[in-house]
């Protein structure tokens, strides 16, 4: 009996093998060579491709891809989103064929703008609000807080501060971002996997979602059409409204590097305006390939508020399209600023 088990997996381990190799050539035979330097490369060149061919095979063809999409030996990048991506190589050489992958980090061109704020109006805020998201829809205000045993759904009179409906979330679930689409508000927890979807004048609950491969919810907008989600990486997934499936999803890059920690998120003319966990401010990202196109630093703003022991961070951005101003608040902040945005 030790004699069969021994041969059977011997036997299963020459077939996992055999099974984990088209050609029975070893991968290192070729190798793509790009023009990024240490792997990065910004979206405004255009990338060259050379293969390695390290035993002098007489190769009949190659074709190459970059996360799929067929590509050539030059390829301008202007059109492809930033972030990290795979090039392929299927290399055709002596009636066999092998694959060979390089990964290459596609940055921004430019530098992010630099924009200030001027106050126009302060309205109270509840200094209780553990404020994870803001949004307007028809004229109204609605908040989502955070933290467990305190989450909540709210709809507010920004004037005056007054909360005009109100619903606890159950004490296991950690509140995060919302957003309003088509008389539905979507409201997305922390890290249990799951977000709600409320009618939007009764708040009753119609139903759940569970997440996809988004790590954690964190913020959400619309634009209009599809939901955006972030998760606290540098990912922002787009997702169905009516199925809320993943669908596809950006990086969030400037031209350094990648930016993490995505947090509250707002739509405004065509442009995301999100939050930044523990940064006092807000970048503004192009929604079609994840640049960073300006950054908002709302720092002084924390000074303007009631200072006490439970004061936390910069977190709620609303845009309102009947006055066209920005409104943003805080963690357990007193106030609500509605503001103008400069550019420098």
């Amino acid at each position: 009996m030790k004699t069969f088990k021994h041969l059977l997996i011997i036997s299963l381990g020459a077939l996992i093998i055999s099974c984990g190799s088209n050609t029975g050539h070893n991968n290192s035979e070729f190798s793509i060579n790009t023009n990024a330097l240490k792997g990065d490369i910004s979206n405004k060149e255009t990338l060259k491709i050379s293969l390695e061919n390290k035993k002098n095979h007489t190769i009949d063809s190659v074709n190459y891809t970059l996360d799929g999409k067929k590509i050539d030996e030059s390829s301008p990048l202007e059109t492809f989103k930033l972030g990290k991506h795979t090039i392929e190589a299927t290399v055709y050489f002596n009636n066999e064929k092998q694959i060979a992958t390089s990964t290459i980090t596609i940055l921004n061109s430019e530098v992010p703008k630099v924009y200030t704020y001027k106050i126009i109006n302060e309205y109270p805020h509840d200094i209780t609000s553990y404020t994870q998201g803001l949004e307007f829809y028809k004229g109204n205000l609605y908040e989502s807080t955070g933290q467990r045993k305190e989450s909540k759904l709210r709809q507010v009179d920004y004037k005056t501060g007054e909360i005009i409906k109100n619903v606890n979330l159950a004490d296991a679930y950690f509140g995060e971002g919302l957003t309003v689409l088509n008389d539905k508000i979507y409201q997305l927890t922390w890290q249990a996997g799951t977000g709600f979807v409320y009618e939007v004048n009764t708040f009753e609950k119609l139903n759940s979602f569970k997440y996809g491969n988004s790590k954690e919810g964190w913020g959400i907008c619309n634009d209009t059409k599809k939901l955006y989600k972030s998760d606290g990486t540098e990912n922002i997934w787009v997702l169905n409204p009516d199925t809320l499936a993943e669908e596809d999803h950006i990086q969030v890059y400037t031209n350094k590097g990648k930016i993490v920690e995505i947090n509250e998120m707002e739509w405004i003319n065509g442009i995301i305006y999100a939050n930044r966990y523990q940064k006092d401010g807000v970048a503004l990202i192009n929604p079609k390939n994840g640049a960073v196109i300006g950054v908002i630093d709302f720092s002084p703003l924390k000074k303007l508020v009631t200072q006490h022991e439970g004061l936390d961070v910069l977190n709620g951005i609303a845009y309102n399209p009947e006055t066209k101003t920005i409104f943003v608040t805080g963690k357990r902040w007193d106030k609500l600023f509605e503001v103008e945005i400069i550019q420098h």
